[in-house]
């Protein structure tokens, strides 16, 4: 069985995340999303509320390709988190050069410290290329309409939240 990890804080997961995880799906067996634990970022969303909508925003998505998608919380090293899940692969968005650079120093790292698991990088499509959480929710704070980059069940809790 081909496990694959795509981490991130997902605070809160956008649709440019979700199009990350549809297209994972063609390559593994079994996703697993690794939910960081980042308390230096200080997320809007608990943790708790953040695996909360990873599950509901990936639902149809295991009924619909037969991968089994699992939200994981971690707050280890990557690679440890990798190897906790038994993961292969660590899948990765890319939207821009700068991500590049920085997952290019990520990488360099994880195999450094564990060089049987490999990193493979997805382009989101064109559409979402341009959408970050933290854009997100920073459209929302000032009553932006970030209908186009999350889903509703996530618009609904950013209003929520910020009221």
């Amino acid at each position: 069985m081909r496990t694959g990890l795509y981490p991130g804080t997902f605070d809160p997961v956008t649709l440019g995340h979700v199009d990350i995880i549809r297209r994972a799906c063609t390559l593994v067996d079994r996703l697993v999303i690794g939910v960081a634990i980042n308390r230096d970022k200080g997320p809007l969303f608990t943790l708790e509320e953040r695996v909360a909508m990873i599950e509901s925003e990936c639902a149809a998505l295991t009924a619909e390709t037969g991968v089994e998608i699992i939200a994981h919380p971690f707050e280890n090293l990557l690679i440890d988190c990798a190897n906790d899940v038994g993961a292969g692969i660590i899948v990765r968005g890319l939207r821009a050069v700068a991500d590049f650079e920085y997952e290019y120093q990520m990488v360099g790292m994880n195999r450094a410290l564990d060089d049987s698991v490999e990193t493979v990088f997805l382009m989101a499509d064109a559409q979402h290329q341009a959408i970050a959480s933290k854009l997100v929710k920073e459209i929302a704070r000032l009553g932006g309409d970030v209908s186009k980059f999350v889903s509703p069940l996530v618009e609904t809790a950013l209003k929520d939240r910020l009221g």
